[in-house]
């Protein structure tokens, strides 16, 4: 652990976690204004089926969570030499410049390539900000340490995405994105004056952190997190007609459902990275058994006021107590390439953004209706819960079959 004084601590720390606030917002404040964004960008399809519209839109989150998936591995791969503070403040300005050009892309298509672009640095931030805090909280706290940065995120949506939505449908989501670029520029102010100096893995190097992906369980960890995480994307990407659509609330009410979602994420991620650091395993078949749970009474109750809000909290906190468990595992399986297998964890779960936005999408434009991707999330939940356990089913016979010296 790196010798500072609490205070010092405390204020790198809440520099990542700000920067975990500002991914946040890039990531979820689309998710909240669909419509709109479908409204300014499509207009005469708009005009013509605002579902097909809203549905096409959601392509936008899909094209994020692709640039995440590319960009996690491959910037790990290139960065492993490079201390965690200067790659931390280079991810920050990639992130500014694509959510800038997110903003003034005149045209879909433009937006869409922007998107992609702006989330390259996505699954590298994590990963190294993640580090960095653990390595400032000391041995045996990289659950706790991941939890802080991702505890970022769900202040995110706790209180930034919801006011950030509320900005969009007032005065433009375009303007919105503008301002989330100036969430990034105050991050790389504040871990310029307060984070400290951390060097790179001493054996790090692009061969050592790819020689992870050559291990048979890093993938199916990955896959756990891809699949089963897909349930919350389902549900949380449409979060916005279902509150106006099958609840018959107002627009403005969208972002206090959102609120809803940022206080289950805010609760759970402290829960799971309290736990994760005790108990891998319980930790991760609890979390999925609460997901898969907690979306089938989603689909069940959102039609009602008091059901939407509960129903909302209820995915959030258990879909978020799942992070930093799935990061922990990830690390576990992947020993000399950290770097990695913390962002894999991102690109696993922005296959899962992806793949649940995508997912819901079909079953909305096939006519389905807005509770429809709920109904699918319980289905990845499901097998995200079967992948792991088989994971740590092959982990064990492993051990058994060849002593090791890490755990698998």
């Amino acid at each position: 652990m790196i010798e500072l004084s609490r205070g010092r601590r405390l204020a790198a720390l809440a520099a990542l976690a700000l920067g975990g606030v500002a991914v946040g917002l890039t990531e979820f404040v689309a998710m909240g204004l669909l419509p709109d964004i479908a409204r300014g960008l499509l207009p005469h399809e708009y005009a013509r089926s605002s579902s097909d519209a809203v549905a096409r839109a959601g392509w936008m989150i899909t094209a994020y969570a692709l640039g995440v998936v590319v960009g996690a591995p491959l910037i790990a791969a290139l960065s492993a030499r490079l201390p965690r503070k200067k790659l931390v403040l280079g991810l920050l300005v990639l992130f500014a410049v694509g959510t800038v050009a997110s903003a003034v892309a005149p045209t879909f298509d433009l937006v869409l390539v922007a998107r992609f672009a702006a989330a390259l640095p996505h699954g590298a931030y994590f990963g190294a900000a993640g580090l960095l805090a653990a390595t400032l909280m000391g041995p045996g706290n990289e659950a706790r340490g991941f939890a802080t940065v991702l505890g970022g995120l769900t202040v995110s949506n706790l209180v930034g995405v919801p006011l950030i939505t509320r900005l969009g449908q007032a005065a433009g989501w375009r303007l919105a994105y503008l301002v989330i670029a100036g969430f990034f520029l105050l991050t790389l102010l504040a871990v310029l004056a307060v984070v400290p100096e951390v060097a790179a893995a001493v054996d790090g190097s692009p061969a050592a952190e790819l020689r992870a992906l050559r291990t048979s369980q890093v993938w199916l960890v990955a896959a756990t997190g891809a699949v089963g995480f897909a349930g919350f994307f389902a549900v949380n990407t449409y979060i916005a007609p279902v509150t106006t659509d099958v609840t018959g609330l107002s627009a403005a009410t969208v972002p206090w459902a959102l609120v809803a979602v940022g206080l289950g994420m805010t609760v759970g991620n402290a829960l799971g990275g309290w736990l994760a650091d005790r108990d891998l395993r319980r930790s991760m078949v609890i979390g999925f058994v609460a997901m898969i749970v907690s979306i089938a009474v989603f689909s069940l109750v959102a039609e009602t006021h008091v059901g939407l809000f509960v129903g909302a909290f209820l995915v959030g906190a258990t879909s978020l107590y799942l992070g930093p468990v799935l990061q922990a595992r990830l690390i576990t399986v992947a020993p000399g390439a950290q770097l990695m297998g913390a962002a894999l964890n991102q690109s696993a779960m922005n296959i899962a953004n992806s793949l649940g936005a995508a997912l819901g999408s079909v079953a909305i434009a096939a006519g389905f209706g807005y509770l429809a991707p709920a109904r699918v999330g319980i289905v990845l939940a499901v097998v995200g819960l079967a992948l792991g356990l088989v994971s740590f089913a092959v982990g064990r016979r492993v051990r058994e079959r060849v002593p090791a010296t890490v755990s698998t």
